[in-house]
């Protein structure tokens, strides 16, 4: 058995991918890495919500799934649309990594509950709202990049610091530069943050798809995705929506899904939190994410594309 992988050139998209081929290998199965430039890499000079909001960082690593070029696709999981087309389906997700937004700085002194202005770099809409939101004092910068490239970015000062997920900043080993971690119950982050997710074409092989599941599927990970992404799915959400959700277990049998909508000038932030057991995923994040429209999210949205 031996499995071609498409993955992204960057850095941080090889070390998943090497994660995904080692993972494999203890399985005793074979692989090969193939590498894919999607439309989020080449085009650095526009924000993520003028280049589009699905499909940026994927569409390409699809289309050679489509074509038969290779049989799985490695992304990180906040990367994917909440609706994958025709023909595709995610197959695995990994064990999470720490989910938390990370401020870095080559300031040790720098701290978002200081009070004190600075700039901060990031490519996000949804830290851009919720800095808006709680840190109403920050500047923000947009940085497009890798993460290297956006370590280059700070260190040129073009800006004081940036706002990136602990697990990008963990896995390169930048952790010597994080000045701070910030609160979950605060700055809830996006969808499948911290996890890596497999995508297949629907007609890959059934005993390909069984084992590669099998050596690489985390399923209480799984499971809080599952109900992440149908939150995400019910808002039709992509990256140009400040959304947010995070899934936890509370024991053996139960999941606690908290998410919600903030609008982009941060002044205005919906979030609800419901419970259930893994059979129910599905069920609770369609269920919080009918709550938070109702709750004020139909108008947020509306606004949002009115602005893009």
């Amino acid at each position: 058995m031996h499995i071609r992988i498409g993955t992204r050139s960057s850095r941080l998209a090889v070390w998943q991918a090497e994660y995904i081929q080692e993972l494999l290998r203890r399985g005793n199965v074979s692989s090969e890495l193939i590498f894919i430039e999607t439309k989020g890499d080449v085009v650095l000079d526009r924000s993520l919500s003028k280049i589009g909001s699905k499909g940026v960082f994927t569409q390409e690593l699809e289309d050679q799934l489509h074509e038969g070029r290779i049989d799985i696709a490695v992304h990180s999981a906040k990367d994917l649309p909440s609706t994958l087309p025709p023909g595709l389906e995610i197959i695995a997700f990994t064990e999470r990594e720490t989910p938390n937004d990370v401020l870095v700085s080559r300031n040790k002194n720098l701290s978002l509950r200081s009070g004190e202005p600075f700039r901060i770099g990031t490519s996000s809409t949804r830290r851009v709202a919720m800095l808006r939101h709680y840190c109403p004092h920050i500047t923000t910068v947009d940085m497009r990049g890798n993460l290297q490239t956006r370590i280059r970015k700070l260190d040129e000062g073009q800006c004081d610091a940036l706002l990136l997920a602990y697990a990008g900043v963990h896995r390169m080993e930048y952790d010597d530069l994080i000045v701070e971690h910030l609160p979950i119950d605060q700055f809830i982050p996006a969808v499948g943050q911290g996890s890596v997710a497999i995508e297949v074409a629907t007609s890959l092989a059934k005993p390909l798809r069984q084992t590669i599941t099998k050596l690489i599927n985390h399923v209480p990970t799984a499971a809080c995705l599952q109900a992440e992404r149908a939150f995400l799915a019910r808002l039709e959400g992509g990256c140009s929506i400040p959304s947010f959700a995070l899934a936890h277990w509370t024991d053996e049998r139960t999941i606690s899904l908290t998410g919600g909508l903030v609008s982009l000038d941060g002044s205005e932030l919906i979030r609800e939190t419901v419970s259930g057991t893994s059979e129910e995923a599905t069920h609770l994040g369609r269920t919080l994410a009918g709550s938070i429209l109702e709750l004020g999210g139909n108008a947020i949205l509306q606004t949002i594309r009115e602005q893009l």
